[in-house]
C-alpha cells in the first residue's frame, strides 16, 4: 500500500498546476457544482461546457431554477440527453426551495436525498461545493485506482466497486477531498483514458501498479457487455395548412413530457410508410397520406440503436384545407399545431431534434 498512498500528493501537485479551467471551479457556488455534477452524468465535461453555461444563464440562481416551468428547463437541456436528469434536477431545486430555505444542503445524507441523486454526486457536490470529507466514484476514478492498486475484480459489479470504494477512502487526504475528487477525475478524463493512455505523460505513473506489470490494458476488469438491440421505427411530419403536427409525450416512460412526432416501430413485415399511417391512426385518428420521405436518421442511446424512418406527411379523405382538425389522442397528453419556425422553441428527442435540424428550412415550403 505505500505505492497507493504515494500516488495521492502526486496526483494533488499534477492537479494544481494542470487542472482544466471550468466555470464553476471558479468560485465553487455549491447550486453551480451541483447543476454541473447532474450535467456531467453519462456526459463528458467538455461537452457540458457550453450547456452548462447556457443553462446557467436561463436560471442563474437556485431559486430561478425552482421557480421554472418544466418545458423551460427541458428546452435549455435540449441536446444532452438522458432528460430525467433535467426533470430529477427541477424537482430537487423545488424540494430545496421548500424543505431547505432555498440553499443547498451541505451534508451528504440531505443532499443524498434529493431527487437524481446518488452516491457519487453526493459525495461529489458535498466534497466539491463544501469540502466535506467524502469520496466521490465514477467510471474515471474507478479506472485510475483500479490500475494504479491493480484492483482485479469487475469494477462495475458490487464487490469489485466496493473495493474501489473502500481503497478512495482510505487513500482521501483529510481536507483535501476537494481536490482529491476533481484530481481522480481529472487524471481519468484527461490521461488514464480507457483507450490509448497517455502513460508516458501520467504523473503517477511511477507507482501505478498496472503499469508496472504490463496490464494496463487488462485494467479496469470489465463486465461483460450489455447486447445492443436495434429497433426499427417510422415517424411523421404531418403538414397541413402551414402548421406542423406535433404532441406532447405522457409524464412517464422514455423522453417523457417532451414533444415529438407522432411515430413508432415498425411491425414485421410492415413497410416505414405502412407504418406510420398505421400509428397515426392509432394515436391521433387522423388518416394520413405519405407524401414524401424525408431522411433517415440513426441515433443510440443506451443499449439501443434507433434506425428512424422519417416521412412527409399530409391529411387524406375530406379534412377542410384551411382548419385545423382536432385530434383524438391515445399515446400523448396534449399536441399543437405550429407554424415551422417555431419548432425551435419546444424540447425535442435528440432523434427528432436532428430531423429538424437536418430538413432546415426546406420542408417548410412544401
Amino acid at each position: 500500500m505505500s505505492d497507493s498512498f504515494a500516488f495521492v500528493p502526486l496526483l494533488l501537485d499534477w492537479f494544481a498546476t494542470s487542472r482544466r479551467d471550468l466555470p464553476w471551479r471558479r468560485d465553487y457556488d455549491p447550486y453551480a457544482v451541483w447543476v454541473s455534477e447532474i450535467m456531467a452524468q453519462q456526459t463528458q465535461m467538455d461537452r457540458v461546457v457550453p450547456y452548462f453555461t447556457r443553462f446557467m444563464a436561463r436560471f442563474p440562481t437556485l431559486a430561478a431554477l425552482a421557480a421554472a416551468e418544466e418545458d423551460a428547463v427541458l428546452k435549455a437541456w435540449e441536446g444532452l440527453g438522458y432528460y430525467s436528469r433535467a426533470r430529477n434536477l427541477l424537482a430537487a431545486a423545488r424540494k430545496i426551495a421548500a424543505q431547505h430555505g432555498g440553499h443547498l444542503p451541505a451534508d451528504y445524507e440531505a443532499i443524498r436525498a434529493l431527487p437524481g441523486i446518488g452516491d457519487y454526486t453526493a459525495g461529489a457536490v458535498a466534497s466539491i461545493a463544501f469540502r466535506q470529507d467524502t469520496v466521490a466514484v465514477d467510471a474515471n476514478v474507478m479506472r485510475v485506482l483500479a490500475r494504479v492498486c491493480d484492483i482485479d475484480a469487475p469494477v462495475k459489479e458490487p464487490a469489485g466497486k466496493a473495493r474501489v470504494v473502500a481503497l478512495a477512502r482510505e487513500l482521501l487526504p483529510p481536507g483535501r477531498a476537494r481536490d482529491y475528487n476533481q484530481a481522480l477525475m481529472e487524471l481519468g478524463a484527461l490521461l488514464c483514458r480507457p483507450k490509448n493512455p497517455d502513460c508516458p505523460g501520467c504523473p503517477v505513473a511511477a507507482v501505478c501498479q498496472a503499469r508496472h506489470l504490463d496490464i494496463v490494458a487488462d485494467r479496469p476488469v470489465l463486465s461483460k457487455t450489455p447486447d445492443i438491440t436495434p429497433l426499427l421505427v417510422a415517424t411523421g411530419v404531418l403538414v397541413h395548412a402551414g402548421k406542423v403536427f406535433i404532441q406532447k409525450r405522457l409524464p412517464k416512460g422514455a423522453w417523457a413530457n417532451m414533444w415529438e412526432f407522432p411515430g413508432g416501430r415498425i411491425e414485421d413485415g410492415e413497410t416505414a410508410q405502412a407504418a406510420i399511417v398505421r400509428e397515426f391512426a392509432e394515436e391521433t385518428a387522423f388518416t394520413v397520406d405519405v407524401a414524401a420521405k424525408l431522411a433517415v436518421i440513426r441515433h443510440g442511446y443506451t443499449t439501443y440503436r434507433v434506425t428512424l424512418h422519417c416521412h412527409l406527411l399530409r391529411l387524406a379523405g375530406s379534412y377542410d384545407p384551411s382548419i385545423l382538425p382536432a385530434p383524438e389522442l391515445t399515446a400523448a397528453q396534449e399536441s399543437l399545431w405550429v407554424a415551422p419556425g417555431e419548432l425551435a422553441n419546444y424540447a425535442f428527442p435528440a432523434g427528432h431534434r436532428k430531423l429538424i435540424d437536418q430538413l432546415a428550412g426546406s420542408l417548410w415550403s412544401l
